[in-house]
């Protein structure tokens, strides 16, 4: 077509009615498109929320922390769910060991300074209907590793761990260089402390290839001092032997006459003039290169004193027989 002005353009040759009806149509249709496009964009969601809403709905729920997306970022008002203590989790206190009003004795076999004082360690004592030696230097390891170390190292490791549950608990010692104290001493702490349970702390000089662990509870005492703890001692020496078990791994000493992992003796006076219930733990047999490794390694420490108060623990809340 020439540049010009349209016949249409010049309003010729179409009625002017026609037009007029024409534009009336198209302004109808712009106003009708107008309206849908908006009802279409106030009811549909933005790419942006889009993308938001469908991970929601991908997640199930769609109240997934954001920690549980990658590179997610908490949202300032997210509530997270409530941690529930699990009973395996380590260090987990159950509810049932709470030891609050509890009076615990930890007897660190041995002392430091035993080994440079023979006149006052082998003096003779009451050990329950006979005279015994105050007290002796120890076993080690064929390293070195002093038994009195070991027990000292153990025992404030079990006292933590008790004390962390509400227990008040009292050592026999207050350090490792002094002497003593002897046996008859020992045992009168646990009195004096009026305490729920004691524990005695060694780690045997057996055969060298012997290896374990074991429990010694108390007979009958010659005198008959400690007759009335005798069998409230042997559930506390079952429920060690098996926390000690479990926590360490340990297995019962193979080198006594039952490997049950207990044994009864009449022969300590720690035991024989213990009015409250208590027991000797062995917890390795120093002298059997496994056992020294064992006893060696603060990791392994931790685990016996573990061991041991949740023993203890067990002990004092399970339920009356």
């Amino acid at each position: 077509m020439l540049a010009g002005r349209s016949p249409l353009a010049a309003g010729r040759g179409v009625p002017r009615p026609m037009l007029a009806l024409t534009a009336a149509v198209v302004l109808l249709l712009a106003v009708l498109v107008a309206v849908l496009a908006g009802g279409a964009a106030g009811g549909a969601p933005s790419a942006g929320h889009a993308a938001v809403d469908g991970a929601a709905g991908a997640s199930g729920a769609g109240d997934a922390p954001a920690s549980a997306v990658p590179g997610g970022v908490p949202s300032a008002t997210a509530v997270p769910s409530p941690v529930v203590p699990s009973s395996a989790a380590p260090g987990a206190v159950p509810p049932e060991d709470d030891l609050r009003g509890r009076v615990v004795v930890l007897d660190p076999g041995h002392d430091g300074g035993n080994g440079a004082a023979p006149a006052q360690i082998d003096r003779k004592v009451d050990a329950g209907g006979f005279l015994k030696e105050c007290d002796t230097v120890g076993a080690s390891t064929d390293a070195g590793y002093p038994e009195h170390a070991f027990t000292w190292d153990v025992a404030n490791r079990t006292a933590q761990l008790l004390r962390d549950r509400g227990a008040t608990v009292v050592l026999t010692r207050n350090n490792d260089t002094g002497v003593g104290p002897c046996v008859d001493a020992r045992a009168r702490a646990s009195a004096d402390a009026h305490a729920d349970a004691a524990v005695s702390i060694h780690a045997d000089g057996g055969p060298a290839d012997g290896f374990g662990f074991h429990v010694i509870a108390p007979d009958r005492a010659p005198d008959s001092v400690n007759a009335g703890i005798v069998v409230a001692s042997g559930r506390l020496a079952t429920q060690l032997r098996d926390a000690f078990a479990s926590s360490t791994g340990e297995a019962p000493a193979n080198y006594l006459p039952t490997h049950q992992g207990i044994v009864d003796r009449s022969d300590l006076g720690g035991l024989n003039l213990s009015t409250v219930p208590k027991v000797f733990v062995e917890c390795a047999n120093m002298r059997n290169p496994a056992d020294a490794a064992r006893v060696s390694d603060p990791a392994w420490r931790q685990r016996a004193a573990d061991g041991i108060a949740t023993g203890i623990a067990r002990y004092l809340t399970a339920p009356a027989s």
